[in-house]
């Protein structure tokens, strides 16, 4: 009956089944999301030298800080998974896109579009994982951990 009010309302259930595919995708916190954090973080590291624009000192031990600690979180997060692990992603991410106007450098060189590029990854990342481990009780985030 289920099928045939699907068949009628035109919704075929290989959409469906793609759907629910893609909905559990983001439902569940993997490995992978912890990794690219580690990636984001040592971007985040080289990002000075890698859009040939350090700056000053300042920006450029800002940038490294910033990314040591994505990189130590995600990591963190990659071995024993705590639902704070995301929100400091979060702020992390939060700090490097305000950074430019901080720091002073919003209107020039490169390295503000870097930053706001992988302050908005980090975010949007932490963001979903947090999302992903929001309803889970602490039995199931200690289950996750012992990956």
């Amino acid at each position: 009956m289920r099928c045939c009010l699907l068949l009628a309302a035109g919704v075929c259930p290989e959409f469906l089944e793609g759907t629910m595919a893609g909905i559990r995708l983001f439902n569940v916190h993997y490995d992978w999301e912890d990794c690219i954090s580690m990636g984001l973080g040592a971007v985040i590291v080289l990002s000075s030298w890698i859009g040939n624009d350090v700056g000053t000192q300042p920006v450029a031990v800002n940038a490294t800080i910033v990314g040591i600690l994505v990189l130590a979180l995600g990591g963190s997060e990659f071995v024993d998974l705590h639902r704070w692990e995301e929100s400091l992603e979060a702020a992390c991410g939060l700090w490097l896109i305000a950074s430019p106007f901080i720091f002073g450098y919003a209107d020039a060189g490169t390295l503000r579009y870097w930053h706001f590029i992988l302050g908005i990854a980090v975010t949007l990342l932490a963001v979903l994982e947090l999302r992903q481990d929001w309803r889970l009780s602490d039995a199931e985030l200690a289950h996750h951990s012992g990956r």
